[in-house]
């Protein structure tokens, strides 16, 4: 279906530090529509500066007491003059919205487990495809990874949701010391080999491409969520090209925005 362009009603907006909050917006059209992995386009403010909408993940897709989808939520980290205005946004502001885009996660099923990776604000996905995963009873397991303690969130909420979680942070303060792909590369040797296993991951690019060839040498698929800039989110600008493999292996690029921003991982040329 065609993306939705709103202007929608901030409810509520929840600081979990002084550099990332997680704001709310009455969307249910978008709410309806969005499938984990998905993302939105947001227009920071109503003049030109800046000019471009920038894009986020959904976060979450939240429901009213009748389980009918009425908001998403966007988890943001400060970052700029664009993303200090939302930071700043009040109940009652209204940004203007325009969603669902991209091409969205695939789901596996049990007796499939899935792991999610996430490093920092990529921890933006798997909400919404935690929320999904248990709706099919698929076990869960997260691989979360910050520079500090201080950057890692929502814990217990996944945590309530039957997802494990495996911890790591670059100064040692929570979980195994060091990167993410530690505590990861652990867990996948000890994996049976004739158990299926799907690895999702967001977050910055070398930690994707970490990901990506840890799932190659084990033998595990993965699912790459990239974080391309974007200037429009609908193909036009041309702005988030990424290289990948087509059937026959040749590479080429494609648009983020239209075929991701979701690729295989084994299909993703690393530069």
């Amino acid at each position: 279906m065609a993306p939705i362009d709103l202007d929608a009603e901030v409810l509520r907006n929840t600081h979990l530090s002084a550099g990332y909050h997680v704001l709310v917006l009455a969307a249910p059209g978008i709410a309806a529509a969005t499938r984990p992995g998905q993302f939105v386009m947001i227009r920071t403010t109503t003049g030109t500066d800046p000019l471009l909408r920038r894009p986020f993940s959904v976060f979450e897709i939240l429901r009213d007491a009748d389980g009918t989808p009425e908001a998403i939520s966007i988890l943001c980290k400060l970052v700029g003059p664009g993303t200090a205005r939302l930071a700043g946004a009040s109940a009652g502001d209204r940004l203007a919205v325009l969603g669902p885009l991209g091409k969205p996660f695939d789901l596996v099923a049990p007796p499939s487990e899935a792991w999610m990776v996430a490093g920092g604000v990529g921890l933006a996905p798997f909400a919404a495809l935690t929320e999904s995963l248990a709706a099919l009873a698929t076990p869960t397991r997260l691989f979360y990874g910050g520079r500090s303690r201080t950057d890692l969130f929502y814990l217990d909420w996944f945590e309530a949701r039957g997802v494990r979680l495996d911890l790591a942070t670059e100064d040692g303060t929570r979980g195994t010391h060091g990167r993410v792909t530690a505590p990861l590369e652990a867990a996948l040797r000890v994996m049976p080999a004739d158990r299926p296993l799907t690895i999702y991951v967001c977050g910055p690019e070398p930690m994707l491409k970490a990901v990506a060839a840890l799932g190659r040498v084990h033998g595990r698929p993965s699912q790459v969520s990239t974080e391309q800039v974007m200037g429009c989110g609908l193909g036009g600008c041309y702005s988030c090209v990424v290289r990948v493999r087509d059937e026959s292996g040749t590479p080429h690029f494609v648009r983020s925005c239209l075929n991701g921003p979701v690729f295989r991982g084994e299909d993703l040329v690393w530069e």
